[in-house]
């Protein structure tokens, strides 16, 4: 698989290239049809003011709803995967796994519009709560960034920037789409826009089945025995989010916002059955409610002021369908309930004909309370940061900033950032050196779990004496655009120390009988089978080095052609030796082509895009996960009915080659690929406007 894709990259390299947001490309038929390639837009991101993207000093990289919806996306985890490489997702019922560079969700900051997500699930956030229909760009900005937007950041920031139109107008859109295994997602919403009030509202339906490519496990200890199995590879669900936003700008000087998002989601699993194993009493229900206010206002076109502040609640627990012998059908026992609240202010100044001055202040407070971890805690923190970004001779840009945390629980912490661009011509060269903070969560400090999983105790301890976790993030990029070609190459290295991870304690006599006082509920028979219990620590320290390739080119009018490539060789060091991080993959990629073309009234889209991986790192018994190759194909096609209705079907298939990993389930087995095979794609986008 090694060779493989550098085989594709180079054929890649020598006939195309860069990243697929750099060339404008402007048609002259009508504009439903048409297609724009915006390749330089307007970021946030990278230096937390708006810049076009070529001239950020920190490497951005840019999902457009349009480049999504061409390759026939409609999930985030499916836009992640499928355009950038150095994300990967295992989906299950405790939420999707995501990795960015080789590190895990609890070091990848997501942002709605520059405001946390929070709620998770076992650290992983639930990415259902993302609604899809209301995306303008996906912005990723890798490596560490606690500078700008403190705790969390190690691994990278997800910002998803959402679409308000600003037009004096009336539209309804509805957005359907429909594959294999149950796969459905609906979208519609209403936005209304006159004199500087908007209104925006949505509606997302998304739901899937659950499946499993092999009918058959083996039976626990044994290497040849055999059994039916009924456990999910993949875990279906039914979700919904509804969402409400309202805006008013009453001249250029004041913009102001508030808007609220409803969440609900339900896992579908096998109920359990007799004979046969891999079924399960109860579904995870999930619900999130999310509101926030805001207001932005602008002395100049270069100084502003901004103020936001967002309440973020989220729980989910388990809801029985099967009658056991403590809970009925219908019952809700709740597992874990949290909430955010963070408030936001930030001064943005242009004191300088060339530069730009960033002086901002957080305040936020995270509760947990987890009946299943036996946690009622809360904690806050307050942070104050600065950044200069300034021109100097002709073609050089720096930015310096520093953020000082106050942190209830781990007193202050600095974290400075330091760039340098310099950009010749059609030339860009970048350093960059960035440090990363992350204070362990209200789990990791506080969790006193216990619970049965098929007459097995398990036990997990918190650690209140747990030391933050710092980064130390290093790059080095060049880069080369025109109008038609564009390369850029990363190099990185992200050092982290103190990690935070689960140790298993082994379990003796002494320790058996302080369990026991521990939890009274556990069964002596219990307490007789543990041989460990987890217990979090700071243990592990990360090293992640790596390198990016992305190239992109305008070959003809119409024609795109874009491949990204990333190696990443990440290792933590535990108990006295290296080994490689949990679900890393070291080589990985991504290539799409895309046509547009119209006549008339009518355009076509044909877009063809794959993603390659060698094999997916698992620690401990686990085995490895062999690598693959999936390939899609999508064409839309978009119809100009009037000028108040617009029609835009579209048809593919996921998968073309069929690609399945059907290896026989086990307890020391994980997997990398969870597509079911090749499944046909069919979806209708309809809008209609005044």
């Amino acid at each position: 698989m090694k060779y493989k894709l550098v085989t594709l990259m180079v054929v890649l390299l020598s006939g195309s290239t860069a990243f697929s947001q750099i060339h404008k490309m402007e048609r002259k038929d009508s504009s439903a049809v048409s297609r724009a390639y915006n390749l330089n837009p307007v970021v946030v991101t990278g230096s937390g003011h708006h810049q076009r993207l070529k001239s950020t000093a920190t490497p951005v990289r840019v999902l457009s709803s349009q480049e999504i919806s061409e390759q026939g996306i409609s999930t985030f985890d499916g836009a992640l995967t499928r355009m950038m490489p150095q994300a990967s997702m295992a989906p299950s019922s405790m939420g999707t796994f995501l990795r960015l560079n080789g590190l895990g969700n609890k070091y990848i900051l997501i942002l709605i519009n520059g405001q946390k997500l929070s709620g998770d699930i076992s650290n992983n956030v639930d990415l259902n709560r993302i609604n899809m229909s209301r995306v303008k760009r996906i912005e990723v900005l890798d490596g560490a960034a606690s500078s700008l937007y403190g705790s969390d950041a190690i691994a990278g920031v997800i910002n998803i920037i959402t679409d308000q139109p600003t037009q004096n107008l009336v539209s309804a859109t509805s957005d359907t789409r429909v594959s294999g295994h149950g796969v459905l997602t609906e979208s519609v919403g209403l936005d209304i826009y006159k004199n500087g009030f908007g209104s925006y509202t949505s509606f997302m339906h998304d739901r899937a089945d659950s499946y499993r490519n092999c009918d058959m496990e083996y039976v626990k200890g044994s290497d040849t025995e055999t059994q039916q199995s009924i456990a999910p590879l993949f875990t279906g669900y039914r979700s919904n989010i509804i969402g409400q936003k309202f805006t008013y700008a009453p001249n250029l000087h004041i913009a102001l916002n508030a808007g609220i998002d409803y969440s609900y989601k339900i896992t579908d699993r096998p109920d359990t059955r007799d004979g046969i194993t891999g079924g399960n009493d109860y579904e995870m229900r999930y619900k999130g409610l999310r509101w926030n206010i805001g207001g932005i206002y602008k002395f100049t076109p270069k100084n502003s002021l901004q103020a936001d502040f967002v309440v973020d609640r989220f729980r989910y627990g388990k809801e029985y369908d099967v009658a056991t012998k403590t809970n009925a059908i219908g019952d809700y026992v709740q597992s874990k309930k949290q909430q955010m609240m963070e408030g936001q202010l930030k001064a943005i100044l242009g004191l300088t004909k060339n530069s730009t001055t960033i002086f901002g202040a957080d305040w936020r407070k995270d509760y947990l309370r987890a009946t299943s971890g036996d946690i009622d805690q809360n904690v806050y923190s307050v942070a104050a940061y600065a950044q200069h970004e300034m021109k100097f001779l002709k073609d050089f840009t720096a930015t310096l900033g520093l953020r000082l945390t106050h942190h209830e629980t781990f007193d202050q912490h600095l974290t400075p950032k330091a760039t340098l661009m310099y950009a010749p011509g059609n030339f860009r060269f970048r350093a960059t050196y960035s440090a990363g903070f992350r204070a362990p969560g209200l789990d990791e400090l506080y969790y006193h779990y216990f619970s049965v999983n098929r007459g097995k105790a398990q036990i997990s301890f918190g650690n209140p004496n747990l030391k933050p976790e710092k980064s130390n993030y290093f790059s080095l990029n060049a880069e080369y655009r025109t109008q038609m070609i564009a390369v850029s190459v990363t190099g990185y290295l992200n050092r982290i120390n103190d990690m935070v991870v689960k140790q298993n304690v082994d379990v003796d006599d002494a320790s058996r009988r302080m369990l026991m006082a521990e939890f009274p509920e556990m069964t002596q028979e219990q307490a007789g089978k543990m041989v460990s219990y987890a217990l979090y620590q700071n243990s592990d320290k990360g090293d992640v080095k790596g390198m990016q390739i992305n190239v992109s080119a305008n070959v003809i009018q119409g024609f795109n052609l874009s491949a990204n490539y990333v190696y990443t060789y990440a290792r933590s060091y535990s108990n006295g030796e290296w080994s490689a991080l949990e679900r890393s993959i070291r080589h990985a990629a991504t290539v799409a082509a895309n046509y547009h073309h119209s006549w008339g009234k009518y355009g076509l889209t044909v877009n063809l895009n794959g993603r390659l991986q060698s094999k997916t790192y698992y620690t401990g018994s686990y085995e490895d996960a062999p690598g693959f190759g999936i390939w899609n194909i999508n064409t839309t096609h978009s119809f100009d009915a009037a000028k108040w209705a617009y029609f835009e079907p579209s048809i593919g298939v996921d998968n073309i080659f069929d690609k399945v990993d059907r290896r026989i389930d086990s307890s020391t087995r994980k997997y990398a690929l969870y597509s079911p095979g090749r499944m046909l794609v069919v979806g209708l986008k309809v809008k209609f406007k005044n």
